[in-house]
């Protein structure tokens, strides 16, 4: 028995208040329910806030003049993010083996409109209680993860994973098999940029789910990191801006820039804090060592480093322009001083003349 699961997540550049949520979901006609891992100890791993899964029945999708009939479900995270996954779960008589149709649809080919669908149906369903809500079809990660019950269901993890059929080199398989780790001597897992392959005789939701929150992170980072750099380019554009006006109008302008700034700042570290503390694994060894590796084949980590270094970026921009509107405070109540002291002299010497 074997099944493939294929996710894209998505980003709405917000939040959800899952409570709300679930309160308007009764008349939406789908069934819904929080999840977290279901094979681990509570205490060992770890979320803040559990995302609301919602299933979404089946669909189709075609290709090659193969038919497919997937099961979708989405996951809704607090974070402002969206997991849709398609799965297929091979049956007792099924004459089609993993090799043949991952390479069919690797790359997730032909799955488009499923995706889109029920895409749109999730927005038909959050838009009721989320104002403002933006979905973008074209901006998201996406993943694949092929699951077997035992190792002798497949020949080859490299040409599955690779989605191709090659004689590939030692060292391109020694790089695609490098991230596999394993719990016991039946089962493993096998990570890559954009697939991963699970062997395990009891089921893999548990992996499955630690490998989506890492892509979720991914998703996250990159998004913030985009709308960093589109902040960094529109604050440059002010302060160029502002040096062009008067004295005056500079001064009042580095305030609008700076309380602009401070918003953002402010918003940003919450929310990359949110990212970084999706889910916390305590206890469990192996878990842990999945969702790690499944962190360090993403990159996530230097994504997260960009936005760590923008943000600094932005916040010595911040204390530049504060130390800046400072010392032309300062100038300024020091010209008032001398204005005053300069008036009680002149009406002394005034005073003195009249006398």
């Amino acid at each position: 028995m074997y099944a493939m699961h294929f996710y894209r997540i998505y980003e709405t550049s917000g939040s959800f208040d899952l409570n709300q949520l679930e309160i308007s979901l009764p008349g939406s006609g789908h069934s819904y329910s929080r999840t977290g891992l279901s094979r681990v100890k509570t205490k060992s791993i770890q979320m803040e806030v559990l995302p609301l899964l919602l299933k979404l029945g089946t669909g189709s999708v075609e290709k090659g003049g193969y038919h497919l009939e997937m099961d979708v479900q989405a996951r809704i995270y607090d974070i402002g993010a969206i997991s849709i996954c398609l799965s297929y779960f091979s049956s007792a008589d099924d004459k089609l083996n993993l090799e043949e149709l991952a390479l069919i649809f690797a790359g997730q080919e032909g799955m488009d409109t499923l995706f889109e669908e029920k895409l749109g149906i999730i927005h038909s369903i959050l838009k009721i209680c989320v104002k403002d809500l933006i979905m973008d079809k074209n901006y998201y990660e996406d993943y694949t993860i092929y699951y077997i019950s035992k190792p002798s269901e497949i020949e080859d993890p490299v040409s599955l994973l690779m989605g191709e059929k090659a004689d590939f080199s030692p060292l391109i398989k020694e790089q695609v098999l490098s991230n596999r780790l394993s719990y016991s001597i039946e089962d493993y897992v096998i990570i890559t940029w954009d697939t991963a392959l699970i062997c395990d005789p009891e089921s893999a939701s548990d992996l499955r789910d630690l490998i989506e929150f890492a892509n979720v992170q991914l998703l996250e980072l990159r998004y913030y990191d985009t709308e960093l750099s589109k902040h960094m380019d529109k604050m440059y554009d002010d302060i160029e801006i502002a040096d062009k006006k008067s004295r005056f109008w500079r001064f009042r302008h580095y305030q609008n820039i700076m309380t602009a700034l401070m918003e953002l700042i402010a918003d940003l570290t919450e929310v990359t804090e949110k990212i970084g503390n999706l889910i916390k694994i305590t206890e469990d060894v192996y878990y842990a060592r999945v969702y790690q590796t499944a962190l360090k084949v993403l990159r996530t980590a230097q994504w997260n480093d960009s936005v760590e270094r923008k943000l600094q970026v932005i916040q010595r921009n911040y204390t530049l322009l504060s130390n800046e509107v400072n010392v032309r405070h300062s100038n300024f109540l020091e010209w008032i001083i001398i204005i005053l002291i300069a008036l009680e002299f002149g009406f002394a010497i005034l005073e003195a003349v009249l006398r």
